[in-house]
């Protein structure tokens, strides 16, 4: 068995964050689903307040930071409305359901994830302004879009998991979807 690393340990702290909250993560449990010791957890951690940040910096790095250059990558070179698609279609078209976003928000009241959720989503928040601003919307504007489109992210994830059957669920009906969601998400273009 390879041995484990430190995002080996953070990574699976976040699955258990999903599935039962910050209050659900313990040292000797997690080493159990690991298939190791807690010998290997005191390798890399000094203590379960250790864990949480290290797996609160992978989250912040893996679903914003990775996102964000993935997003910019696959429309490079076009406009800030395709920056828009290629994101939607990245964050709401290829996931069954984040849990972990839902795991983090019912944990919001811990310091530590009040801290790393208020970043993340100014990171957020200030990545999807510039967006609207490339489309011509104006800094307050674009501002109060950006929320309201991360308020569609956060809505359509807690509708994957308590909505059954509110959601589409082949791939031409997601598209469809999905379209529908950047239609309303974009403000009109510009006329000349």
């Amino acid at each position: 068995m390879a041995r484990l690393t430190a995002d080996d340990w953070a990574r699976e702290a976040l699955a258990v964050i999903g599935e039962s909250g910050i209050n659900g993560l313990a040292v000797e449990p997690l080493a159990k689903r690991l298939k190791t010791t807690k010998g290997s957890f005191y390798w890399h951690f000094a203590d379960r307040a250790a864990l949480i940040d290290a797996a609160l910096s992978l989250w912040e790095r893996e679903h914003t930071e990775q996102v964000i250059t993935l997003t910019d990558r696959a429309s490079a070179g076009a406009d800030a409305r395709e920056h828009l698609r290629v994101l939607l279609h990245q964050v709401m078209g290829s996931r069954t359901g984040d849990r972990i976003e839902l795991g983090l928000l019912a944990s919001a009241t811990d310091p530590r994830v009040k801290s790393a959720m208020e970043r993340v989503t100014a990171r957020r928040v200030g990545y999807l302004a510039t967006l609207y601003e490339g489309m011509g919307v104006a800094p307050a504007e674009a501002h109060q879009r950006a929320v309201i489109a991360i308020s569609v992210y956060l809505g359509h994830l807690q509708l994957l998991h308590a909505g059954r059957g509110t959601l589409p669920t082949t791939k031409a009906a997601r598209a469809t979807h999905l379209d529908l969601i950047m239609d309303t998400l974009s403000p009109e273009p510009a006329t000349k």
